[in-house]
């Protein structure tokens, strides 16, 4: 269950829960790739090679209440920090 952000805050972002969820598991990928990218980056002895975080996207908050990939994917939702691009949006509705 979800106690923050409010599913009701979020579905003023988005359209739908189905929207919702796509956004937030593409988003949260996202998330988890620059944290395993950023460790890697650091610790290049341990990860066997050198990674760049060129490409990869930032986190968007500066500070946030969940720790896990999916929750801050949600909370960077309720900012406005990620939306959906309509263009590609309305090629998935077709």
């Amino acid at each position: 269950m979800i106690l923050f952000p409010s599913v009701d805050k979020l579905l003023e972002r988005v359209d739908s829960r189905y929207s919702l969820i796509m956004l937030a598991s593409k988003r949260a990928h996202e998330i988890d790739k620059y944290r395993i990218d950023k460790w890697r980056a650091a610790h290049p002895d341990k990860a066997g090679e050198t990674v760049s975080l060129e490409g990869d996207k930032p986190l968007l908050l500066d500070h946030y209440d969940s720790n896990k990939s999916v929750g801050m994917a949600l909370e960077e939702i309720e900012a406005g920090l990620v939306t959906i691009d309509p263009d590609q949006h309305e090629d998935l509705q077709d």
